[in-house]
């Protein structure tokens, strides 16, 4: 029988199963694995492959997962790709009767792609409303403002020759589901751009940065130096940037080099050995520490929050704590 593993962002993936089985009885070989705000990408990972290795049957895999472009689906992307099971399959946009069909489906199916096929219309024909609504015609691509720089000649100013930052966003996480749907919402970029000499290396994580841009908005993987060269080319004039750093140390290369940014959202930054937790979303260590005091001493203003609807916390605050939980460390 083909194993299911459900996938999300909270707690939603517990919850959708539970429900599932009030409706269709106790199932084996399904898992719900959970994205929570102290974890990164790197964890999610693992709870995947501990999720896979509890059934009994690991090479037709079903990953049913919350939404596309989010930390969720990029790391059961991540697996696919790594791992190589032809019999692996993802399917975004998890609802209960996709779920449901899902658990009738696998009981005369072979494969996870039969199953996935069989549930493709049943999870869409769900979405209903009463009384009926007419649905929105969908909008038209958006199109960037500014054009390839290859086809543009050196040295031509575009606007006012420098480029718009709408946003700079330390995230351990990269580009997924908060900064593909609330952040590019609010500050409408017409690019993304994501700083990091590893990233940058990493063919397969550059893909799934790719997958993971929203509708109308071109993402960029690039290292730091690069960043920096497009910070002073005025042929970027006319373009909106949304700027993604993996690390704090990153961002203040990127600032000592002369990127001129004022303002730094501080999204997430994942626990691991050696930090102390500040935050649900933020872990320091010493070095973090010391490269944030540097970028304050360079005037940059920081918000701590992950989302928009967040309130922002102190950063004197958060540092402070930080600084104490590191010294009683």
């Amino acid at each position: 029988m083909v194993s299911i593993v459900l996938a999300s962002h909270g707690s939603f993936a517990e919850g959708i199963k539970e429900s599932g089985q009030m409706i269709f009885g106790p199932q084996e070989n399904v898992a719900a694995v959970v994205l929570t705000p102290d974890m990164g990408p790197d964890d999610m990972h693992g709870k995947l492959l501990d999720a896979i290795a509890t059934f009994d049957d690991q090479e037709q895999v079903l990953f049913l997962v919350d939404l596309w472009g989010g930390t969720p689906f990029n790391q059961v992307s991540r697996l696919i790709e790594e791992e190589g099971h032809p019999g692996w399959i993802a399917m975004t946009g998890l609802n209960l009767p996709m779920l449901v069909s899902a658990y009738g489906a696998r009981m005369g199916a072979e494969t996870a792609e039969d199953v996935a096929k069989e549930i493709f219309e049943e999870a869409r024909s769900g979405i209903r409303t009463k009384p009926e609504v007419a649905a929105a015609p969908a909008a038209a691509p958006a199109q960037a403002s500014a054009p390839a720089v290859g086809a543009i000649p050196e040295g031509t100013v575009l606007g006012d020759g420098h480029i718009k930052f709408v946003l700079c966003r330390v995230d351990t996480r990269l580009l997924h589901g908060q900064v593909a749907t609330t952040w590019t919402k609010q500050t409408n970029p017409d690019r993304i751009i994501v700083v990091s000499d590893d990233v940058a290396h990493d063919d397969l994580r550059k893909t799934m940065i790719m997958q993971a841009a929203p509708p109308g908005v071109k993402a960029h993987v690039i290292p730091v130096n690069k960043m920096i060269e497009v910070a002073h080319d005025p042929r970027f004039g006319a373009t909106k940037a949304l700027l993604l750093f993996e690390t704090p140390q990153d961002l203040l290369r990127c600032v000592e080099g002369g990127v001129d940014i004022k303002k730094v959202n501080l999204g997430s930054m994942a626990h691991s050995v050696g930090k102390v937790v500040v935050t649900n979303a933020i872990a320091m260590d010493q070095d973090d520490v010391d490269c944030l005091e540097k970028l304050a001493a360079e005037g940059i203003e920081f918000d701590v929050r992950k989302v928009p609807s967040d309130s922002p916390e102190s950063f004197d605050a958060v540092m402070k704590k930080a600084k104490s939980e590191l010294a009683a460390s």
